[in-house]
């Protein structure tokens, strides 16, 4: 059985890894033992699972099959024993999260330092990107999520409840006006946030209901620091997360506008693939970040 499981496990290794000279560098095996291996399977199995030429590997309609199934397994067992070794063991091992690069860069970064410190066994590998990312296909262990709303393809653990500021420059509001309800803004010039949710439909609450307001503009971009810049610029109102505008708020580089309409409802959320057993680093750092923004809130 252990042989078994351990010519399966390199040929899931040795696709993931895009050839045998990576899975054989990433696993720490010689690349002949892999390739032993693998052959060795497809042998048992009558079927050959991966085509291999000098430039590419890769899977035959039957290795795609045993592929999907094999890492499945290998991942549950994986999932299992983590389950039991972290009861009393101290995290450890490689930890993929992902999370929008401003929060990231200015308010996570210390947070998850900080974990860490307190861990030093476990390697982080953070990613910071403005994009939306696929947890399974990329191999992500935990994600941080500013929304309203969880996939329900995944997990969620609320971690802070997050803010948002509508404002504009000074010079602009001279210009145009200051807006007096939420639909004033479908005439006046708007900065679109494309990672923002709605994107040009900005929400807003009134009364208890949330409405919706099209809005439109000079620019559309997909970084809310670039919006921030904008909006400073005196380009349009802009719709930024308030730990990225209340710097400008307090050099009095912006103006926030309709506070009493500001949509409510949105967290901070860690999100991850749904498993059966959580490994103990993820659950670990889950902790971490309530505690932390707990004693830190998001402003």
């Amino acid at each position: 059985m252990t042989q078994d499981l351990a010519r399966i496990r390199a040929f899931v290794q040795v696709f993931d890894a895009g050839g045998f000279s990576s899975a054989a560098r990433q696993h720490g095996r010689s690349k002949a033992l892999l390739s032993k291996y693998v052959t060795d399977l497809e042998d048992y199995l009558g079927v050959r699972l991966m085509n291999r030429t000098t430039r590419k590997l890769s899977l035959t309609e039957a290795g795609e099959a045993y592929y999907r199934e094999a890492s499945g397994l290998l991942q549950q067992l994986d999932d299992l024993d983590a389950t039991i070794t972290d009861q009393t063991a101290e995290p450890r091992g490689l930890l993929r999260v992902s999370a929008p690069r401003n929060f990231g860069e200015s308010t996570l970064a210390p947070a998850i330092f900080e974990y860490l410190q307190k861990f030093p066994k476990v390697q982080l590998d953070l990613r910071l990107e403005d994009r939306y990312v696929d947890l399974v296909d990329e191999g992500i262990d935990v994600a941080l999520r500013i929304s309203t709303l969880a996939d329900s393809s995944l997990i969620a653990r609320k971690i802070a409840d997050m803010h948002v500021v509508i404002g504009a420059a000074p010079a602009l509001l001279k210009r145009v006006g200051t807006p007096q309800h939420p639909e004033d803004l479908r005439h006046l010039p708007c900065i679109i946030d494309v990672n923002l949710q709605g994107q040009s439909n900005w929400r807003f609450t009134e009364e208890g209901k949330t409405i919706s307001v099209p809005v439109n503009g000079p620019l559309r971009v997909n970084s809310p620091l670039a919006a921030l810049t904008a909006a400073v610029m005196g380009l349009g109102f802009v719709v930024l997360p308030s730990y990225l505008a209340e710097p400008a708020v307090q050099r009095g580089e912006l103006v926030p506008v309709l506070p009493g309409f500001l949509p409510t409802g949105q967290t901070l959320q860690a999100v991850y693939p749904h498993r059966r057993h959580l490994a103990g680093k993820v659950r670990a750092l889950i902790d971490h970040l309530v505690e932390w923004f707990a004693t830190h809130p998001i402003h």
